[in-house]
């Protein structure tokens, strides 16, 4: 999910690309006309509880010559305050703006050869850094290499665990060829992003995706490193969990139908999850026919359906394990086949009952 979603901001009165908001520069005590190998770009609106981890992470990395570039979009917390405690470029929009906004703004007003986009609640590795720059060298300006989430977040809730490692499943699974390269951890080389026109600032969220398709539509490639991770702070409980899901769901089945891609395999919208959805109805109904009926419906027929979905998401329920061991791997799993679609399949239903008013379908005209 785009900073935007996650962050609940609202949609920017300034959207369109020729109507840019005024911006208040900052600079470290350092030369005008240096020079950097790699830029780091962060959008930030009302994060004042996880911005100082973030930039604490960054300034510690291994890294010998990078900048950080962080453009606050009118936050009404103490937000500002704190990133001017560190040595970093900070940018205040004068007017909000939106997440994709902030980030061409970032790019706008850094001096790196490649560009590192990053959120304002995901921590750098010590080695983090380095990983980008090798990467994106490695690859070349034609390739957008993206990253992804740390299996174990920086909080160890239950729920941010879940959702940390459904991502880090999600988005390496298909690591030579993904569907998008997310924000929380995007390599591209900076005449690229200039050249290609940056992001699209009308979309509300998943300007990423947009983004993603639009390069490779014009023959730019996409490509995972699995080890280029990030460390999110989500502190998930169920609600924030069942929200983000409702809101994921929602937008991406609405920019989907209007991509028509709606039964891709993409990233976090993965086929796993597509299938999970739509089998839980199913369940339900057999489950409640079965306890009214049991003397017709066979349980023969709710362990079918439980099998063929657990032999669907074998790959992502091993990850479970792998992560925090059996008990976990057990809660995960029940979360994610018995509770998770229902906040999944009410999201993507509201998409579809709200398809005729899609601002998003601007986001395709070329």
């Amino acid at each position: 999910i785009g900073q935007s979603e996650k962050k609940g901001w609202p949609e920017p009165a300034n959207k369109r690309m020729n109507k840019q908001p005024t911006e208040k520069i900052m600079a470290p005590e350092n030369s005008p006309e240096e020079k950097y190998r790699l830029s780091i770009v962060i959008p930030n609106r009302n994060g004042a509880e996880t911005i100082g981890h973030c930039l604490e992470a960054l300034l510690a990395s291994k890294h010998d010559s990078f900048e950080v570039v962080v453009v606050d979009d009118c936050s009404a917390d103490n937000s500002v305050q704190i990133i001017k405690k560190f040595p970093c470029k900070l940018i205040e929009l004068t007017s909000h703006a939106g997440a994709a906004a902030a980030r061409n703004r970032g790019v706008n007003n850094s001096r790196g050869d490649i560009i590192f986009f990053t959120d304002a609640d995901c921590l750098v590795l010590p080695d983090t850094l380095q990983m980008v720059e090798k990467a994106a060298r490695k690859h070349g300006p034609q390739v957008i290499v993206g990253g992804t989430y740390t299996c174990r977040p920086f909080d160890h809730s239950f729920f941010s665990m879940f959702q940390s490692v459904f991502i880090n499943y999600s988005e390496l699974k298909k690591a030579a060829a993904p569907d998008y390269i997310a924000t929380h951890a995007m390599a591209i080389h900076a005449a690229t992003f200039r050249a290609t026109g940056g992001f699209q600032e009308d979309v509300p969220i998943l300007e990423d995706v947009e983004f993603s398709h639009r390069l490779r539509r014009a023959g730019y490639r996409l490509r995972m490193a699995d080890r280029l991770l990030v460390r999110h702070i989500f502190n998930y409980s169920l609600a924030k969990s069942f929200r983000n899901a409702y809101i994921k769901a929602k937008f991406w089945v609405k920019y989907s139908i209007s991509n028509r891609d709606l039964y891709s395999d993409s990233g976090t919208a993965s086929l796993e999850l597509k299938i999970n959805v739509l089998l839980f109805p199913l369940l339900l109904l057999l489950l409640f026919a079965w306890l009214s009926f049991p003397g017709i419906i066979p349980p023969a027929a709710l362990l079918l359906l439980l099998s063929i979905n657990l032999l669907t998401n074998h790959r992502l329920l091993a990850l479970f394990f792998k992560t925090g061991g059996l008990v976990f791997a057990a809660q995960a799993g029940l979360y994610y086949m018995l509770a998770y679609p229902l906040a999944v399949g009410t999201g993507a239903l509201a998409g579809l009952l709200g398809r005729r008013n899609l601002p998003i379908k601007t986001m395709l005209r070329a």
